[in-house]
């Protein structure tokens, strides 16, 4: 079965966007793994890895307007904690932590490069 192995984030500003990553993916449960060619691997429990790159073609980075990396937490708690660790950081809120519908908890901001993530607790991890 096909599986996700990795997320590349574009940054433009290379050393502030792993300062952002550095501080924010030990309250992800996650660690750095390794630099490559042109970032830096980030690995977030089992799930697939973050690369935060530099882009090959050395053009801008540029955020996707509907691009989004979704992060999946343990806990409702855990929404509000990184939400508030990631504006701690530098980033910026794009909807503050709180259910959305049926789907669970839902926090979303971001990046110092403007990358959207979302951390969330979806409905189904609480009913199991």
């Amino acid at each position: 079965m096909a599986q996700v192995g990795y997320i590349c984030l574009g940054t433009n500003d290379f050393d502030r966007a792993c300062a952002f990553w550095d501080a924010l993916v030990p309250e992800l449960g996650g660690k750095k793994l390794f630099p490559t060619p042109h970032g830096v691997m980030y690995r977030l429990g089992a799930g697939p890895m973050i690369m935060i790159t530099r882009p090959y073609d050395e053009q801008p980075a540029a955020c996707g307007n509907g691009n989004m990396l979704a992060i999946n937490v343990d806990s409702e708690a855990d929404v509000a904690r990184i939400y508030q660790k990631a504006l701690s950081l530098g980033a910026t809120s794009e909807g503050e932590p709180g259910p959305r519908g049926q789907f669970g908890e839902f926090g979303y901001f971001r990046d110092l490069d403007g990358n959207k993530i979302a951390v969330f607790f979806s409905a189904r991890q609480k009913a199991s």
